[in-house]
């Protein structure tokens, strides 16, 4: 595995990316890996790796360079009140989809000046928690470079934000996923069926898959919530997904 941080050159600064790829078959489909609100951490340097191992080459951007480089929590950040979690929140607050957008643009720049790394062309984008929006909007705002994207337990994404993805399905030209948990305070169930809803209207070509029992975090296995059988089949879907379309 070849693994290195570097700083991709947006137009607010230097964005440190994590990047993971195989030792061979370079250059390989590249894949937007998208934080969510806890941000970086080794738990999603892990899920990075393990996608790359797949065969992908895996960018995994800190969306909170704009606050500084200082911008990594340990595990009290999913304590309520903690130091931590304050400090996120101050930053995660002040985030909005159009700034991302851009830092996308700016992915899809470093990309194509490294042809010798990622293959040309299409490429993957997913998120979790705060970022499945963002991937989503990626989609419709890119329709032509982004040929398959992924939202998990994604956050408010029938919202009154500019660019949300709810308004914004019909511009999708690849293939979505979105996937739901069914215990998720961030994204209840009458908003995801009012979702489904959109979803069926706009013809986008996909699937909105709720997960029966399970709480929002649910991939993730440093969580208490963690469920093995559910994180799993979001893998199987994944990766099915990137196989299908890059």
């Amino acid at each position: 595995m070849i693994e290195e941080t570097l700083d991709i050159t947006t137009a607010d600064g230097a964005m440190e990316t994590f990047i993971c790829r195989p030792e061979r078959g370079a250059p390989c489909p590249p894949i937007l890996f998208l934080m969510d609100a806890p941000g970086i951490r080794e738990e999603l340097h892990d899920m990075a790796r393990r996608l790359a191992t797949a065969g992908y080459c895996v960018l995994l951007p800190n969306l909170y360079y704009r606050a500084g480089r200082d911008t990594k929590f340990g595990p009290d950040v999913l304590v309520k009140e903690s130091a931590d979690w304050t400090r996120m929140r101050e930053i995660r607050t002040r985030m909005t989809i159009p700034p991302v957008m851009d830092d996308i643009a700016a992915m899809f720049a470093f990309l194509d000046a490294h042809p010798e790394m990622a293959r040309p062309g299409s490429v993957g984008v997913h998120g979790y928690c705060m970022a499945g929006p963002y991937a989503l909007a990626a989609a419709a705002r890119y329709p032509d470079r982004v040929a398959a994207a992924a939202s998990f337990y994604g956050t408010w994404i029938v919202s009154d934000a500019e660019e949300s993805p709810h308004l914004n399905l019909a511009k999708i030209k690849g293939e979505a996923y979105i996937s739901c948990a069914e215990i998720d305070d961030l994204a209840p169930l009458p908003m995801v069926a009012e979702l489904q809803e959109l979803f069926d209207a706009a013809g986008t070509r996909g699937e909105l898959e709720i997960h029966p029992g399970v709480h929002h975090g649910f991939a993730f296995p440093g969580r208490k919530i963690y469920d093995k059988p559910a994180a799993e089949r979001h893998w199987e879907r994944l990766l099915a997904l990137y196989a299908r379309n890059l």
